[in-house]
């Protein structure tokens, strides 16, 4: 088989030969039969692929995870040093308001409702279950801040057993490039991905594919040049144009804020006696004014 029928061989890039429309029909019919193998093939390409979260507990992870939300994990690992240093376990976080934790989290987008998050996270942690972290789906959605993909990260790294894909920003552009999901839906694309990639490699699947797309498959100028498997890919040397969220337009605050403003009519009068050009809807009207001088009365002489 070539290279490109055969995705667990490394390809030759061919920056200059991109595929033809038939042969983008024909990878992105073919591409889910192949997931296994493709996804071997990146795993190939990023063989330290795991979670970036720093962490060293079960509790410094939902914390981190939760705090990641519209937030690059850089930062997150950044700000959480002095979290955690501070309130070390779910019983010291769980006895602090949302407005103590702020000035440890202000740098993260989103940071009073993220304080707020993660201290009702670590109230009911202490409450429900003895300030540990659970170890199952039920249980971990049902906590403050904590959604599927956050329970599927806690399940995937601390236990091997997710229920699924995580479906983030990345794994969203990637499984369209891919053609694994012709979805735009997280909840339809996880489906999707847990449809035709075993069971085993949903937590590994979720890093790869993470790890792929911050490092090569990125939203804007994907280095298709550089990618392991853009002999299979359908979206090879297009990418750009698959998997990407539809630019917002975005009014400015203060345009929000002000009331829309009336253009004040025009009016230049000119002194007695010339003429008065007055502006109104549009037309130009010109009066004279007549200048009226008011005679002296006569003085009595006084007697």
């Amino acid at each position: 088989m070539s290279s490109e029928e055969s995705p667990t061989a490394r390809p030759t890039p061919h920056p200059d030969a991109p595929p033809t429309p038939k042969e983008r029909r024909d990878r992105l019919k073919r591409a889910p039969q192949i997931a296994p193998q493709t996804l071997a093939t990146l795993a190939a390409q990023h063989p330290t692929a795991h979670c970036e979260l720093d962490h060293r507990s079960p509790f410094e992870l939902i914390v981190s995870v939760v705090l990641s939300a519209q937030t690059t994990d850089v930062g997150v690992n950044k700000a959480t040093p002095k979290v955690f240093a501070r309130y070390p376990d779910a019983k010291a976080l769980a006895a602090a308001e949302p407005i103590d934790l702020e000035p440890y989290v202000a740098t993260l987008g989103f940071f009073r409702s993220k304080a707020r998050s993660i201290v009702g996270l670590a109230r009911a942690l202490v409450e429900r279950h003895g300030g540990e972290v659970p170890d199952t789906m039920e249980d971990l959605v049902k906590l403050p801040g904590v959604g599927r993909k956050t329970a599927n990260v806690v399940l995937g790294v601390l236990w091997n057993k997710p229920e699924g894909v995580v479906v983030d920003t990345h794994v969203q552009r990637l499984a369209q490039r891919l053609g694994w999901s012709k979805h735009n839906e997280p909840e339809k694309i996880e489906l999707d991905l847990c449809a035709i990639l075993p069971r085993s490699e949903w937590d590994h699947a979720g890093h790869v594919l993470i790890f792929h797309g911050r490092r090569c498959c990125y939203a804007r100028k994907p280095d298709c040049a550089g990618c392991s498997v853009n002999g299979v890919c359908p979206a090879a040397f297009d990418a750009e144009h698959v998997g990407r969220k539809e630019a917002r337009h975005r009014i400015p605050a203060r345009a929000r804020e002000l009331p829309p403003q009336v253009e004040p009519k025009k009016t230049v009068a000119k002194k007695a006696g010339k003429a008065t050009t007055t502006k109104k809807a549009g037309k130009a009207t010109t009066t004279k004014k007549a200048t009226t001088t008011k005679k002296a009365k006569p003085v009595r002489a006084k007697r």
